[in-house]
């Protein structure tokens, strides 16, 4: 299993990543969201998908007749391309409470998206980059998870908001074609040196600011219901108080966001939101929690969702943190090609995955007989990981098991998974083991940066026809 590489993603113009909706409950920036006329910063990963709010309205301004907005290399732009993925954007920055600028500059920013799109899709179909009913599958199962509900209540959700499910298909196999061009093209031109993390080491060094620390806060969020009588609120924010007593008192913090929270990373992930940057959490979690030592718990304290309690789980100022929480794991890796689909392969997956929940076969013994990986010789024992490790993907189905569980089929650019979490612990970290997590850090600095050269580069070689400006 290569360690993580580089874990490019998806349109930026739909910058609500998956977990949008959950996000706007929280009050939370969708992770790697992109500013307005983000120009060509790499998305972030993850399908980028705006999943309508359940009380969303329905349009029913009459659709205007289509025409042609922009040609890229013989292949037209439309408006009413342009005008569906402009109010999808609005949609989303109205979620986030920013600013909204000018619709006739967010337009322009809407097409000069759809034209890189176009231009990254056609090069990716030139070059062969093909992406298996599998992988679309997964991504649209994400999806629904990382929102809560299931595909069936998605397609509703979307199908009311006037997405059709072959149209939602399309765009997410797209979105993956991009992100498998991207990892191919750009992912080489990374170089991380020794001389790269001592650089990064001596800037953090002089840098105290907010902007410069990262934390990882644990979460309960108790919804409440907009125009909720006083006698709603007052019994939310009883049980938020109840919620905030029990984890004061030394209960498993992570047990209290189970019994509480209505935020989806409480039953997923013990309710931490992970060490992210501070600028990347609302203000309001910063501002709350700011100069308290690592284990305080806050709140309750209010915003427009509901009532939230934070607990400072880790705060990392340096750039370096000194304790993780590691995973060992083993897994059997299929490497899929002209021989073998990602869809073939996850079913032979799924079969070794029922045979071992069933007693029949030894996990172990599947990896070292049929595991494509140089673990396979190890019964597809990974050994102890700290975060970072992983591509994404295969990190984030890592995190949602609990030991001894064995997820379901999952396709990487490596292969397709079948991944078991024998244990978890939360470890000191060695001074190597800083370094190579700083190295992470800095590896997606310069993927960013390479990133907007090589979309820059896309952008130049096509042939780009404006016609009449989309209303």
């Amino acid at each position: 299993m290569k360690h993580r590489a580089f874990a490019l993603a998806f349109a930026a113009a739909l910058v609500a990543v998956v977990v949008s909706q959950g996000a706007a409950a929280q009050g939370l920036r969708p992770s790697g969201a992109a500013p307005a006329g983000g120009g060509f910063a790499r998305p972030a990963p993850g399908p980028s998908v705006t999943v309508p709010a359940a009380n969303a309205p329905v349009s029913s301004a009459p659709r205007q007749a289509d025409f042609i907005v922009a040609v890229v290399n013989s292949e037209p732009v439309t408006n009413n391309e342009v005008r569906s993925r402009l109010a999808r954007a609005e949609a989303q920055l109205a979620q986030q409470g920013g600013a909204m600028p000018p619709r006739e500059l967010l337009a322009r920013e809407v097409l000069e998206r759809l034209i890189l799109e176009r231009a990254q899709l056609q090069l990716a179909r030139e070059s062969g980059v093909k992406v298996d009913d599998f992988a679309v599958i997964q991504a649209e199962e994400l999806v629904a998870k990382q929102n809560s509900m299931s595909v069936d209540e998605l397609y509703r959700r979307l199908g009311r908001d006037g997405m059709s499910r072959e149209r939602f298909r399309e765009e997410l196999r797209n979105q993956l074609l991009q992100q498998k061009l991207r990892e191919r093209e750009v992912e080489s031109r990374v170089k991380v040196t020794d001389q790269d993390i001592d650089q990064f080491l001596r800037e953090q060094d002089k840098s105290t600011d907010v902007a410069a620390m990262e934390i990882n806060l644990g979460h309960v969020l108790v919804l409440v219901p907009e125009n909720a009588s006083p006698a709603v609120v007052a019994e939310r924010q009883a049980k938020a108080q109840r919620a905030a007593e029990k984890a004061r008192s030394g209960e498993e913090f992570a047990n209290v966001a189970r019994e509480f929270s209505d935020a989806p990373e409480g039953q997923r992930a013990g309710g931490l939101l992970g060490l992210r940057p501070a600028d990347r959490y609302p203000e309001l979690f910063v501002t709350s929690t700011l100069g308290l030592p690592v284990g305080s718990i806050v709140g309750p304290v209010r915003s427009p969702a509901g009532f939230h309690v934070l607990k400072v789980v880790e705060r990392v100022t340096a750039g370096m943190p000194t304790t993780v929480v590691q995973n060992n794991a083993r897994h059997i890796l299929l490497r899929t090609g002209p021989q073998l689909s990602e869809t073939a392969a996850a079913a032979r997956l799924a079969d070794y995955r029922r045979r071992v929940l069933a007693g029949q076969a030894d996990f172990a013994a599947l990896a070292r007989e049929h595991s494509q990986d140089g673990s396979a010789k190890e019964g597809g024992n990974l050994g102890w990981a700290s975060p970072g490790r992983y591509v994404p993907e295969f990190e984030q189905a890592l995190n949602a098991l609990k030991p001894g569980e064995i997820s379901e089929p999952l396709a990487s650019r490596f292969g397709v998974h079948l991944i078991q979490l024998m244990d978890r612990r939360e470890a000191k970290l060695t001074l190597r083991e800083q370094r190579e997590m700083v190295r992470s850090t800095v590896r997606e600095k310069k993927l960013d940066e390479a990133y907007a050269t090589w979309a820059q580069e896309v952008r130049g070689r096509a042939y780009v026809e404006y016609r009449d400006p989309p209303q």
